[in-house]
């Protein structure tokens, strides 16, 4: 349930943020009143692309064979784990100049009467953020009961609400950039704990060596199959028994995490 409150609270946080760019600058221009309807027009085709592709995933787990359904569950883990860190590439990169690539296209569209290019500028990018939480949250919270995903996604959704609201006040209550920074560590938590699991699926499956198996056990001081070790599990890749495949990934994840995305400068549009 965590893990999937999380990931709808930050992935619809980031697709209200756009909604709410491109819906502001349509206001501020009477004469681009007429692209509101394309505008929730491509809203709801992005949906329906992220709809589209978890009725495909789920469908994949009933017509594929129990070996290959082990294989696709190992993998999507990983896929997830990558998009993740992509995700926090991106928006290091251009999240402090996003409002203005945003508005840029919209203004090009507009100048050409192209209300189809709004259209596609508002799919792409909520198609985006929910194709995104569609992967995270099969890589994330498969094997949970159908029940728990559903209220941690709605409680998710209702605290993205009231997140927007205290993030749209400014900075009386608190900064995006703050948002931003803290949410992009607990992104990269997440993406190390996916990258765990993949891996250990994928030493199970004799994919890759185990080179030490286990590497230690801390059962002793917190073992990940209570409660409260696997909450530690599910959002660190944290294990009371790991595999040495397991955790040379995830040094070379946070090593590249480290070395790449921290030290990356936001890029500057020129004028």
């Amino acid at each position: 349930m965590g893990n999937a409150l999380f990931i709808v609270w930050r992935e619809t946080i980031e697709a209200m943020l756009v909604i709410g760019i491109l819906h502001g600058w349509l206001s501020a221009r009477p004469d681009a009143r007429a692209g509101f309807p394309w505008l929730w027009g491509g809203i709801a085709a992005g949906l329906g692309l992220a709809l589209f592709l978890a009725v495909t995933i789920m469908d994949i787990q009933s017509w594929v064979s129990a070996n290959a359904l082990e294989w696709f569950q190992a993998v999507m883990p990983l896929v997830a784990c990558g998009l993740i860190f992509q995700m926090v590439w991106w928006m290091r990169r251009h999240g402090a100049g996003l409002k203005k690539e945003l508005e840029a296209g919209m203004e090009s569209a507009a100048d050409r009467a192209n209300w189809l290019g709004i259209a596609v500028l508002a799919a792409v990018a909520v198609g985006r953020e929910g194709a995104e939480t569609v992967v995270f949250l099969y890589g994330a919270v498969k094997g949970s009961a159908n029940a728990d995903i559903a209220l941690g996604s709605a409680t998710g959704f209702l605290l993205a609400l009231a997140a927007y609201w205290l993030l749209s006040r400014g900075s009386r209550f608190v900064s995006w950039r703050a948002f931003f920074r803290v949410t992009e560590v607990m992104l990269l938590l997440l993406g190390g704990a996916l990258l765990v699991d993949g891996a250990e699926k994928l030493v199970g499956l004799e994919a890759l060596p185990p080179l030490a198996d286990p590497l230690w056990n801390t059962a002793f001081l917190l073992d990940d199959s209570t409660r409260a070790g696997g909450l530690v599990a599910a959002f660190t890749g944290y294990r009371a028994a790991p595999s040495g495949m397991a955790y040379a990934l995830l040094a070379v994840y946070w090593a590249l995490a480290l070395g790449v995305l921290l030290k990356l400068k936001p890029m500057r549009r020129k004028a």
